[in-house]
């Protein structure tokens, strides 16, 4: 493996040292100045004003970073990056077989995009793109803020298949109305769990544990955790709107994920087995909203959120075809191999997507999937 380049290796190597931290003055509470010991970033969501959140389920904590980047963009400068991998690969100094893009988020006030990879070496890496340009964002003397995350499973603790569980302890992570909402794995004997922070962090964490009727698998579970989520209002009344893997569409009402409740969610379709949900975003166009979510082995999909309130049933029977839908409609749209997505604006999302011919693209939609 290459060294990595001095400035960034620099940045880098922030993310593994524990600084010594200080309060400072005009900062928000709860905030620090010093190197955060992320060991991890399994899932990347902006807060306000340029706060992003880290999930790192290794440390089993969500990390709170002043990016400093909280000008406010109207019109943003569109993304179109060939072989992303690739330039991420070089700029890290190593090869696209040494490095994994975990996830990608875009700031709502300067449209810049963050992406979080994992090296092949056990390091986590923070970058920001604007428009062709890829930097490293340095983790080292900044303002902060932690909070370590209850109930956890342990380092050890291994699944049927001998794989750990404590990767799954964030399985997702988003924003909204001062909460941060974490969904994941618990130690508890319903382990799918979804958090609900609030921000500025305090001691408080409200835990709920989950329960759907899964019909490709013909069975209720509480063991699978959400894979992605997004937030919505649907007849007046606020949901968490949730997939998993194989792929149920479930809603929550926000309202009833409260601490130390046991929760039913609703499963509104059934979108096809031997298939995982990657990311899932909302937006709109007119007066109408619309869902969006990239797949492991399908298209992307887009479902009027009009289709979702107009059903009032509830999938509890199974599904036995394989590969097989139920549910609401939905639509498979002509772009496949999406891996990442996330809301630029309304109308258009920044999706990195493994083209035919191979390369691995970032780039910027119009609005011409609504």
């Amino acid at each position: 493996m290459k060294k990595l380049p001095l400035l960034l290796s620099i940045g880098i190597a922030g993310l593994l040292s524990l600084a010594a931290s200080h309060r400072s003055t005009n900062q928000p509470e709860g905030f620090l100045t010093g190197t955060p010991e992320i060991k991890s970033i399994n899932a990347l969501a902006f807060g306000p004003d340029g706060i992003l959140f880290i999930g790192d389920s290794k440390s089993a904590a969500v990390f709170a970073i002043d990016t400093k980047d909280a000008a406010l963009v109207e019109k943003p400068t569109e993304v179109d990056i060939k072989n992303f991998d690739q330039q991420v690969a070089a700029l890290l100094g190593t090869t696209v077989q040494n490095i994994t893009i975990q996830d990608i988020a875009v700031n709502p006030r300067s449209k810049k995009v963050y992406c979080a990879v994992q090296h092949s070496d056990g390091t986590p890496v923070l970058l920001k793109i604007e428009g062709n340009k890829i930097e490293a964002v340095a983790l080292k003397d900044i303002r902060y803020s932690t909070l370590t995350l209850n109930n956890v499973p342990s380092e050890e603790a291994k699944d049927k298949r001998g794989q750990s569980v404590r990767v799954a302890a964030i399985s997702d992570i988003g924003y909204a109305d001062g909460k941060v909402m974490v969904s994941g794995l618990s130690n508890q004997e319903f382990s799918a769990t979804f958090r609900s922070i609030p921000f500025p962090f305090t001691n408080q964490q409200d835990q709920a544990s989950l329960e759907i009727y899964h019909a490709a698998h013909g069975k209720y579970e509480t063991q699978a955790p959400i894979k992605t989520f997004t937030t919505a209002e649907i007849n007046g009344k606020k949901y968490l709107v949730a997939s998993y893997t194989c792929t149920p569409l479930v809603l929550f009402p926000l309202d009833e994920l409260k601490p130390g409740t046991h929760v039913k969610g609703r499963t509104v379709a059934e979108m096809g087995s031997g298939n995982s949900p990657l990311d899932i975003v909302t937006m709109k166009k007119g007066n109408e909203s619309f869902l969006f979510m990239a797949n492991s082995n399908r298209p992307v999909f887009k479902v009027k959120y009009q289709s979702i309130a107009a059903y009032q049933g509830a999938l509890t029977s199974p599904v036995e075809e394989n590969s097989a839908t139920a549910g609401v409609d939905f639509v498979s749209l002509p772009v496949t191999n999406v891996i990442q997505l996330d809301k630029l604006d309304d109308t258009r999302m920044i999706l990195l997507q493994r083209r035919t011919n191979g390369n691995l693209d970032l780039w910027t939609s119009n609005d011409r999937f609504l």
